[in-house]
C-alpha cells in the first residue's frame, strides 16, 4: 500500500507546470533548418523540429546567417543529441536545450559567435558571460563591421527577413 504523503508528493509533481520531471528527447539529428533550428529523429522515429531555447542566430539573408547554420550543422547534424525540452513555441517547434555528447550547443554556438543571447527569453546568466568573451575575441559574427551587427530580433522587426 502506498502512504497517503508519497501519493500527494506524486499527484503534486505531475500537477505542477515546473515538474521535476522535465521531458528530454533522444534521436539523430537529420536536419538543420538555420543557425538555431534543427530536426531530430527521435529512436520512436518521429521528426521533431527543436528550436534552440536562449539564443538567436542571425536569419539566412542577414549577415553571418548561412554561417551560423554552417556553425549549428557541424555541431550537430548526424549525431545523436538529447533535448531538455522547455517550451513549444508559437509555430509549433519544441524548445530546448540541445545536448550532443558533454556538449551544449546552445552555449557552444554562442561561444562560437555564431550566436546572441536571446535575452527575452534566456534564464541563464552563463550563456552572457559567454557571449561577452566571444565579442571580446572577435569571434564569428562579432568579427563583422558594428553596422552588420544587427540583432535578429531587431531585424525581424524591421520587416527585412
Amino acid at each position: 500500500m502506498i502512504p497517503l504523503r508519497s501519493l500527494l508528493v506524486v499527484l503534486v509533481m505531475h500537477a505542477s507546470p515546473c515538474s521535476a520531471l522535465a521531458e528530454e528527447l533522444r534521436g539523430r539529428v537529420v536536419g538543420i533548418a538555420d543557425g538555431d533550428t534543427l530536426t531530430l529523429l527521435t529512436d520512436a522515429q518521429t521528426a521533431i523540429r527543436v528550436r534552440l531555447s536562449e539564443i538567436d542566430t542571425p536569419e539566412r539573408r542577414q549577415p553571418y546567417g548561412s554561417r551560423a547554420r554552417e556553425a549549428l550543422s557541424n555541431l550537430a547534424y548526424g549525431r545523436h543529441a538529447r533535448v531538455d525540452v522547455v517550451d513549444e513555441d508559437r509555430y509549433g517547434r519544441t524548445v530546448g536545450r540541445v545536448r550532443i555528447g558533454a556538449t551544449d550547443v546552445n552555449a557552444e554556438m554562442v561561444r562560437r559567435g555564431a550566436a546572441w543571447v536571446y535575452r527575452r527569453y534566456s534564464r541563464d546568466p552563463a550563456l552572457l558571460w559567454i557571449e561577452a568573451e566571444a565579442r571580446a575575441a572577435r569571434r564569428g559574427l562579432w568579427a563583422l563591421p558594428e553596422a552588420q551587427r544587427v540583432p535578429p530580433w531587431e531585424w525581424r522587426t524591421a520587416g527585412r527577413h
